[in-house]
């Protein structure tokens, strides 16, 4: 009785503090220890909070639009020195230049219009210009052509120098070919169209004469014995084009020649033999009723930007057609407005572009991503001309009135938009639209492809291949252990499987691509057979125990059953290799990858999704089996002994109580050894091809994003577009993994609630 009125009195002790200092010291473990793990379980939501947001901030610039500010206007400089045929900045926004009529090319500061410099161009006595044109903006090269049939070359350089530590740019007109006038037609017409394409080894410059007369003429250089210079010359005549040529260009590798009528009719010549021009085709360009009012070179000049009256600029490239025959194809269209489109011209260094209507609207574009970055009433007077800065993080804009606009831009990101990234894309010189990643090349005339399309397939196809693998070994393998597997011998297994997990993946993924990959390539019909003639053993073996006596059968110890069949599988596995050379010489012709591509157009890459699958499988099987397991052996004795006591058998409480209880933890098991699989990085970098590419065959590689950020960051410029798209691309995973797990968790609470009341 005592002892019992002393317990009920041992809570009103606690109540009143009357504690020991033992006690005491516990209530406070206990306290700090409650308190750690909600500071702990707070800190890991504030940092994956702080992750998101962080990775938003990077990647936000990408999508945000474009700006465009008004710095300054004023006079056209020397306005006395002629008309302007040609404006062009310097890639320092300071100087710029404005070649006239009078073959004078005036250079003045880009702000203000001051003049710096006037250079006068020499035209020999007696002739007078009968044309202009550019030749690549970046080089800097001009034509001016003359009423005698020749032509003068000329190049607008800056020099740059840093007296007294002040950056000082000093402009020169240089001549490439020699200031002598080139004959160009022999026969002394008027040069009515030039263009003009010079690099280290060749030149070309094509002109119009009377009677749309077409004269082509090349300079190689060929080297004597004696390391003199010497230039061969090549011309050739076209008479009979069929059209009035308004414009006239040659590309950059001077492959190809373009001329154009007003009309809307383009003729497309092939020149790789200077000598016979011959035409791959003539067709429209324009909708009908509308007139062709400007054409440009986009960078790179594999295609033209075609303005049209309409207020229309479309882009149009040569692809190979179905016949492999080259054809001008249209990629897309640009509505500036209704206006007719007045000057064009591309940015060097990207895909975009800036365009003037004559009501004096300014538009700026970007050709792969089909973005609209900026729309801008610049001028109520009618544009004359118009160009931007190397950089194109400005322009300036001469109208009829003789004055010049001078804008600033900032346009960081343009090549990036939803299209770009996640849908099909006609990317210059492709047959078709396609899902590309090829992010980045040694040229400014690169067209990056950031689709992160064939990233996101690449992820969850090497993930479907190692859950593939990894899902029935494990969970039937912790059905066995934790359910029928003896104590002692779980004691063996389950440590050993879940000691595969400390495995760096590294060494795994070095592993398979410097051994799996080239033995399941040499085995191929092997690792089939592996999989089909282990699980025949596996029951054969099964039914020959059962019909063994009982008295040989009960020796081995209940649990213990699964060691005997340690060599069934060792046998089986060594059987299935040892017959696949006399299965693949029977039924694949001695070499089942030449005969799956001549029989199904199925190709063969050493290092596949089957390389990865079996690789990464290993990675994610003790995960799997570790939680699953777990979840098994945690049912409670009580619903396993009633469900025996009610008469079941073992494989029916299993199936039809265990597994049911243990089904949240299996299906949790299941979705942390799929979020592994799609973060995985170093197997899939090492044991695949690392190509982008979408295709459903096990025996093609592919790229995944997590990969693809481990390969591509350290290259990748801070800032740059490239390196933000990286970052949208471990957002996308991010989420990708966020979502699935949310939704993974909130199946999982609801079977639990369903199967807990059993």
């Amino acid at each position: 009785m005592t002892e019992l009125n002393s317990t009920k009195q041992t809570p009103s002790l606690f109540q009143h503090g009357t504690l020991t200092h033992h006690q005491r010291w516990r209530l406070i473990k206990d306290n700090v220890a409650g308190k750690g793990v909600i500071i702990g379980g707070l800190s890991v939501i504030v940092a994956i909070v702080l992750i998101f947001f962080y990775l938003l901030y990077v990647v936000f610039p990408l999508f945000g639009s474009a700006e465009a500010e008004h710095v300054s206007e004023y006079k056209v400089p020397e306005i006395e020195s002629g008309k302007t045929l040609l404006l062009a900045m310097e890639e320092q926004n300071e100087v710029a230049v404005r070649f006239t009529d009078q073959a004078k090319a005036i250079f003045f500061q880009v702000e203000t219009g001051k003049t710096i410099s006037i250079e006068s161009l020499v035209i020999p006595e007696g002739v007078s210009i009968s044309s202009f044109s550019q030749g690549s903006p970046a080089t800097g090269i001009i034509a001016y052509g003359l009423s005698d049939g020749r032509a003068i070359i000329a190049k607008h350089a800056y020099k740059i120098s840093y007296p007294n530590d002040k950056r000082l740019i000093t402009p020169v007109i240089e001549y490439p070919l020699g200031k002598d006038a080139l004959v160009i037609d022999t026969e002394g017409n008027a040069l009515e169209e030039v263009t003009v394409k010079i690099d280290e080894e060749l030149t070309t410059i094509a002109a119009k004469t009377q009677g749309n007369r077409i004269v082509l003429n090349s300079y190689s250089k060929e080297e004597s014995l004696f390391g003199d210079d010497n230039l061969e010359q090549t011309t050739s005549v076209l008479d009979s084009i069929g059209m009035d040529v308004k414009y006239l260009l040659v590309e950059k590798e001077q492959r190809l020649m373009y001329l154009a009528s007003n009309d809307g009719h383009l003729s497309v010549y092939s020149i790789r033999d200077k000598s016979k021009p011959e035409l791959i085709q003539h067709l429209s360009v324009t909708e009908k009723g509308s007139q062709i009012t400007s054409l440009s070179f986009l960078n790179a000049e594999i295609s033209l930007l075609i303005g049209d009256s309409n207020g229309l600029v479309s882009q149009w490239t040569i692809v190979r057609d179905a016949k492999n025959q080259q054809v001008m194809q249209n990629l897309r269209s640009f509505k500036v407005s209704d206006s007719a489109v007045i000057a064009i011209d591309a940015e060097q260094r990207r895909k975009g572009f800036i365009v003037a209507d004559e009501k004096g609207q300014v538009g700026i574009y970007h050709s792969t991503a089909e973005r609209e970055l900026i729309k801008e009433k610049v001028s109520q007077s009618k544009p004359y001309f118009l160009t931007q800065s190397p950089r194109a993080n400005a322009f300036l804009l001469q109208t009829n009135d003789n004055k010049l606009i001078f804008w600033n831009v900032h346009n960081e990101h343009p090549d990036v938009s939803f299209d770009s990234i996640w849908k099909e894309v006609w990317y210059e010189s492709y047959p078709k639209p396609d899902y590309i990643w090829q992010s980045s090349s040694a040229s400014n005339d690169f067209e990056p492809k950031m689709s992160l399309t064939p990233l996101v397939f690449g992820t969850l196809k090497a993930a479907f291949y190692a859950m593939m693998v990894a899902v029935p070994l494990a969970i039937m393998g912790a059905i066995y252990t934790a359910y029928f597997m003896a104590p002692a011998m779980r004691s063996y297994v389950k440590p050993s499987i879940e000691l595969m997990e400390a495995l760096p993946t590294v060494i795994l993924g070095f592993l398979a691509g410097l051994w799996l990959a080239p033995f399941v390539e040499a085995n191929l019909v092997g690792v089939f057979s592996l999989f089909m003639l282990v699980p025949i053993g596996v029951m054969i073996f099964a039914y020959c125990w059962q019909l063994l006596p009982k008295s040989i059968r009960h020796r081995v110890a209940n649990g213990w059953d699964a060691a005997l069949l340690i060599p069934v599988i060792i046998i089986s596995a060594w059987f299935a290799f040892a017959i696949s050379p006399m299965i693949e010489s029977v039924f694949f012709a001695g070499d089942m990858r030449v005969w799956m591509n001549d029989s199904f157009g199925i190709g063969y890459d050493q290092r596949n999704s089957l390389v990865v699958g079996l690789a990464m499988g290993f990675a994610v099987i003790p995960t799997i089996f570790s939680i699953t397991e777990d979840a098994i052996f945690s049912v409670p004795k009580n619903l396993t002994v009633g469900s025996l006591a009610l008469g079941a058998t073992p494989w029916q409480t299993m199936t039809r109580v265990v597994l049911l209880t243990a089904s949240p933890g299996i299906f949790s098991a299941v979705m942390i050894g799929f979020g592994r699989a799609v973060g995985e990085t170093m197997i899939v970098l090492m044991a695949t091809g690392n190509t982008p590419v979408m295709d459903l065959s096990m025996f093609q590689g592919m790229r995944t994003l997590s990969a693809n950020i481990a390969v591509e960051m350290p290259e990748s410029e801070v800032d740059s577009t490239h390196y933000r798209v990286l970052f949208l691309a471990a957002l996308v995973l991010f989420l990708f993994t966020f979502v699935f797990n949310t939704l993974a968790e909130v199946i999982r609470q609801n079977l639990r609630e369903k199967y807990s009341s059993l």
